[in-house]
């Protein structure tokens, strides 16, 4: 996977930055700079900014810190949920000054943010791509995992039925995900082919810059999506597992390399083979990869109350945060991964280790 090196890409990513003296969060011990003392910290609003798709786990996890704690606040208005890139764009060329950034890719804190604006990352949870679609509408009858692609290929040219609805590749994660996911179901199950799903859907060869086509799609915002699918305004999606598990939504699953939850010596060969173009922050074109979908977070380097932010990972990699994660449909990784287990505060020592040789190939 040397080729991953050269390719930019995004991930959800809450890093803690050091922290001072010693005090408890949510019963948990910290330990720190003497610049972040608990007493900062404990009279402080938690601020975070995140992927779309964490707006149903990450409200119920800043409330445990607030709740546990005293003097903590974490009020909705100081949460944001949006694409993972634009998570770090505000950080990197708005400077946003927050006390947690995750994201939905475990490559984008890595790639766009350390060193300057992060030290290191937490990998906390996977989860896979899968197909949502409107229950209601007769041409999805007989859909599995198996036929999904032709199945939605058919219905979406069916008298009636809405279009697919899709995401901006270049501000979402899970805009490249579904690219990727519709070329890998195309190799696997429909003759060996990149393009026998992709093609009716985007504009461009696989490997090029994805146009979706507007006969087919229409381009929607991805926390946007229970509702979309609900309210019939599309017709089907491609987004995380978990996020269909935590909104009771109608959904396939994917065959584990289609759904780019793999990381088999066969996934990672086919990973390897395919790849979109995306705009980046500067508009040039950029290349992405597939990589297993793994959701990671920091603590940035400028945030207000590090401490704070450290708390909240620590929250998020404990037994409980576990079980918030596990009930909302995703996979947690425990221990957790970082990147840099040496500048890991000594709180979440215990709590994480490096990441698997493979996860690292896609790193910078």
């Amino acid at each position: 996977m040397a080729a991953a090196t050269s390719v930019w890409i995004v991930v959800v990513t809450v890093v803690a930055a050091g922290i001072g003296g010693i005090g408890f969060f949510a019963g948990y011990e910290y330990r720190g700079s003497p610049a972040a003392s608990a007493t900062t910290a404990e009279n402080s609003t938690l601020s975070l900014e995140a992927a779309g798709t964490l707006s149903i786990a990450f409200p119920q996890l800043a409330s445990a810190l607030a709740n546990e704690t005293s003097g903590i606040s974490a009020p909705s208005a100081a949460q944001k949920y949006t694409g993972s890139l634009g998570v770090a764009a505000s950080i990197t060329s708005l400077g946003a000054r927050i006390d947690v950034a995750a994201f939905a890719d475990f490559r984008t804190a890595p790639t766009l943010l350390e060193p300057t604006f992060a030290s290191y990352e937490v990998v906390f949870a996977g989860t896979s791509e899968a197909l949502v679609y409107n229950a209601s509408l007769p041409a999805f009858h007989g859909i599995n995992s198996s036929n999904w692609g032709t199945t939605l290929i058919n219905a979406v040219a069916a008298p009636g039925v809405p279009k697919f609805g899709v995401w901006n590749a270049s501000t979402d994660p899970n805009g490249y995900n579904e690219i990727f996911s519709m070329m890998l179901q195309g190799l696997l199950y429909d003759g060996g082919n990149a393009s026998a799903v992709y093609a009716h859907f985007y504009l461009g060869a696989p490997g090029q810059y994805a146009t979706p086509d507007p006969a087919t799609t229409v381009i929607e915002l991805e926390a946007q999506a229970a509702a979309l699918v609900r309210s019939g305004v599309v017709s089907a999606v491609i987004t995380y597992q978990s996020y269909a598990i935590a909104n009771h939504l109608t959904y396939v699953p994917l065959d584990p390399i289609v759904g780019l939850s793999a990381n088999s010596s066969a996934a990672l060969h086919d990973y390897a083979a395919l790849s979109t173009k995306i705009l980046s922050s500067t508009g040039a074109l950029t290349t992405v990869v597939p990589a297993p979908i793994l959701f990671a977070a920091t603590v940035p380097l400028n945030a207000p109350n590090p401490a704070l932010g450290a708390a909240f990972l620590e929250l998020l990699v404990s037994y409980q945060g576990e079980r918030i994660l596990t009930q909302d449909g995703w996979v947690p990784i425990a221990p957790a991964w970082t990147d840099h287990p040496g500048a890991v505060p000594p709180v979440l020592a215990p709590e994480v280790t490096g990441l698997p040789s493979w996860a690292g190939g896609f790193l910078p």
